[in-house]
């Protein structure tokens, strides 16, 4: 399978936002988690959104690879939140440990 879209954009606080796009399964997991990695762990800037509006659904797979991330982000004092991720992903993401008030939908915490 091709690697899924991803966009990353560095903003003028120096926070990177990361959008992915479409199905993220466990082939397209692995695209994202090198992308994840090499931000937190090179990059470390002080805040990652991984926006998800634009994420028609997450297989287990990549709900881990991004519950991972996160702790790894905390780790290297990395603050990672996620944006609009839909209610199904959003449910997915908290059964999988990342706290609830990191998941923000429309600037509401969902």
């Amino acid at each position: 399978m091709d690697a899924p879209e991803v966009e990353v954009r560095t903003e003028p606080d120096d926070t990177v936002v990361i959008r992915p796009s479409g199905v993220i399964d466990a082939a397209a997991a692995v695209h994202l988690q090198r992308i994840l990695v090499h931000t937190v762990r090179k990059v470390r800037p002080p805040r990652i959104i991984l926006d998800l509006s634009a994420v028609s659904h997450l297989d287990p797979i990549s709900v881990g690879t991004v519950s991972a991330a996160c702790e790894l982000g905390d780790d290297h004092q990395v603050a990672m939140c996620f944006h609009n991720p839909s209610s199904r992903i959003s449910e997915q993401l908290t059964k999988a440990g990342v706290p609830r008030q990191r998941l923000h939908r429309n600037d509401v915490v969902a």
